[in-house]
């Protein structure tokens, strides 16, 4: 039905390597942030995550577990998903046009880089290590939080 609510659905892993290192990929619209992207119709999150990861990357994980849900109030809605990676095997180096820079980086060198305040929170959840899911809306434009909790 048209009068239906509509949202994007989304993935992003936080994906790291023996070393204790982050995989990053630079999006000329937000600067560096983790890889992950839009879930296909039909298609699961982790398998979506998966796919995406090597799509950006060139690298394949394996999924450990749930970080955090994040939802994107303003338009286009969203809610993304956030995962605890691990490393399997690939070079990391970029596959696509839209994400022209791939690396590892160490944590404190990773919340340098990662800029974009919805992208930057995500990954100071990740690196905090919490024994909860977080669960956080918010809205951009500027950026702020609306509800956050541990569940």
């Amino acid at each position: 039905m048209a009068d239906d609510p509509s949202h994007v659905n989304a993935v992003t892993g936080f994906v790291t390597n023996a070393e204790g290192q982050v995989l990053l990929v630079r999006v000329a619209s937000r600067g560096w942030e983790m890889p992950g992207g839009q879930v296909e119709e039909g298609e699961d999150l982790l398998s979506a995550l998966r796919r995406e990861v090597e799509e950006e990357t060139n690298c394949s994980i394996e999924v450990r577990e749930l970080i955090g849900v994040y939802s994107k109030l303003t338009p286009p809605a969203m809610v993304l998903h956030l995962f605890r990676c691990g490393y399997v095997q690939g070079e990391a180096r970029p596959r696509e046009e839209a994400v022209p820079e791939v690396g590892w980086f160490s944590p404190e060198k990773a919340l340098r880089l990662v800029t974009h305040p919805p992208s930057a929170q995500r990954l100071a959840d990740a690196l905090s290590g919490g024994e909860s899911v977080v669960y956080r809306a918010y809205r951009l434009q500027p950026y702020g939080v609306v509800t956050e909790e541990r569940i």
